[in-house]
């Protein structure tokens, strides 16, 4: 089974031999891979919608892993029994969706001994609702699939205050600012550019609602600074 850059960075994440819910899972072909590559022992491949998960049926039968991929019509984790799973995998998704899975089902989440998570926006959501609920980021990883790029991240629930210093790691995470990840730095440096030119732009013109926008622009462009300074240390 062939899955994209993106997720095999995030399946890479994954404790070997867990229990693994694939929430979201589509077709199941990541759900297959976590078990052709022997990393889960089992998987729960869970779809709101009944179309794509019929085909994620077919595909399990036919690579024949039906008795360790087990199927479900579930909205999020909602179909998940609090303790069945040690992983939630999360991927696919935008970061206030994340954030609603894994509140509607928080007796399943605080139950998991690991979450991986790949949001593809408002990711500081995703990094401060998990410490909102005890758990400590411990490692993420950046990439690039296709010419956009990826954030992956796996989160253990912890007895200890968690809470960044900065905004900046909010936004940008601290393990990648901490560790100098490279995709991270070309990231960052992209953004500066982008922001400059709307800076410029808005510089440009007189009103209101540009003055506001400049002053949100200038604070968006202090963060990236602050980011890019973590490379400089």
């Amino acid at each position: 089974m062939q899955i994209s850059k993106r997720l095999r960075a995030a399946v890479a994440l994954v404790t070997k031999n867990n229990r693994v819910a694939d929430i979201g899972c589509d077709h199941a072909y990541t759900s297959i891979y976590l078990v052709e590559n022997k990393i889960a022992s089992k998987v729960i491949a869970c779809d709101i919608n009944k179309g794509p998960l019929e085909r994620a049926k077919e595909n399990i039968a036919h690579y024949g892993y039906d008795s360790v991929i087990e199927t479900r019509l579930s909205d999020g984790a909602k179909k998940i029994t609090p303790g069945e799973v040690d992983t939630l995998f999360l991927s696919g998704m935008g970061g206030a969706l994340v954030v609603k899975i894994l509140s509607q089902s928080k007796e399943v989440t605080l139950q998991c001994n690991e979450l991986i998570l790949q949001p593809q926006s408002e990711i500081f959501l995703v990094r401060r609702y998990l410490h909102d609920i005890g758990f400590e980021i411990t490692k993420e990883d950046m990439v690039i699939d296709d010419g956009k790029y990826y954030v992956m991240m796996r989160a253990t629930k912890t007895d200890e205050e968690q809470q960044y210093t900065s905004e900046a790691e909010y936004l940008y995470g601290a393990e990648l600012l901490k560790n100098r990840n490279p995709i991270l730095l070309q990231f960052l440096h992209k953004e500066k550019n982008t922001y400059e030119k709307i800076l410029s732009t808005l510089e440009k013109t007189q009103s209101d609602n540009s003055m506001k926008r400049i002053s949100e622009v200038k604070e968006q462009l202090e963060y990236i600074e602050e980011g890019l300074g973590y490379y400089d240390m």
